[in-house]
């Protein structure tokens, strides 16, 4: 199928990249949020990112100009009945989920591939919300989406042969290399990922380590770009948080409960970088 016109529900840090990329390909996209100073914002981030660009030689100001014309904003979900493909990057609270597939199947038009970037919720429960459930797939975006190569690409138990390998040959256009995953709690990379940040932060909770010292030994004795509790900042610890409660309530293994620490940080607002304060302090 030829995708031409790209829908991104969410603006902001996932949202805002994949719009960015789809744009880059060469995709009319329509990134939609729920207030006008969210679209705002989001087009402002992606603006500067491409400046920077020009700035760096990277991009010529003709091309950056050329990009931006593709990204159209939107604040009503009806602005979706003329995409091929939307991607929902909202909030990852599942009744929230819920109520925008719900929405879309009604407006988009029947061979419209719906797909969730969620990062754990099963794909097959936020498919049973429409009456496509065939047409519904998971395209897992990694942070920060204009940098990262990996899209993770999850069948649900009904998603036809045909919108697999849509999404599949999306991926490859806008520059990302696809893996496969199966419908399951976390699906590949945060049933890895997250239970390595949560025990980051066990080791910080019982005093195993102080937070830099956790984060060197996994940065200089694992190699990895960031320390668990960094990263953890920088994914937004609700969303860390939401993604554990649902490994924990999907699999009934002990061994996925949410830290009490997690858990305290997020009640108190907490929430990392995007508040400015959570494992480290961002002001």
């Amino acid at each position: 199928m030829e995708i031409k016109t790209m829908g991104v529900i969410g603006s902001g840090q996932m949202g805002g990249g994949i719009a960015q990329v789809a744009a880059m390909g060469g995709i009319t996209v329509i990134m939609n949020d729920i207030a006008p100073e969210f679209v705002e914002r989001g087009l402002s981030v992606i603006t500067g990112n491409f400046q920077r660009n020009v700035d760096k030689g990277k991009l010529t100001a003709d091309e950056k100009n050329a990009i931006l014309g593709r990204i159209k904003t939107s604040t009503s979900l009806k602005d979706m009945a003329g995409a091929d493909f939307v991607v929902e990057a909202a909030t990852e609270k599942e009744p929230i989920k819920a109520q925008i597939f719900r929405d879309l199947d009604s407006i988009c038009k029947p061979q419209a591939i719906l797909a969730t970037n969620t990062s754990s919720i099963p794909i097959g429960r936020i498919a049973a919300q429409t009456k496509r459930p065939e047409k519904v797939i998971g395209m897992h975006f990694m942070n920060p989406v204009p940098v990262m190569k990996l899209v993770e690409v999850i069948r649900g138990i009904a998603t036809s042969d045909e919108t697999f390998k849509a999404t599949w040959d999306l991926s490859i256009r806008l520059g990302k290399t696809p893996a496969e995953a199966n419908d399951y709690p976390g699906f590949i990379a945060n049933r890895i990922l997250l239970p390595m940040i949560n025990e980051a932060i066990y080791c910080l909770y019982h005093g195993v380590g102080k937070r830099e010292d956790i984060d060197t030994v996994m940065k200089l004795g694992m190699n990895h770009p960031m320390g668990p509790l960094a990263l953890a900042d920088l994914i937004g610890l609700d969303t860390c948080l939401a993604i554990m409660e649902t490994l924990f309530d999907g699999f009934k293994d002990s061994k996925y409960r949410p830290c009490p620490l997690l858990r305290k940080y997020v009640e108190a607002g907490w929430l990392g970088k995007k508040t400015k304060k959570g494992f480290y302090d961002y002001e």
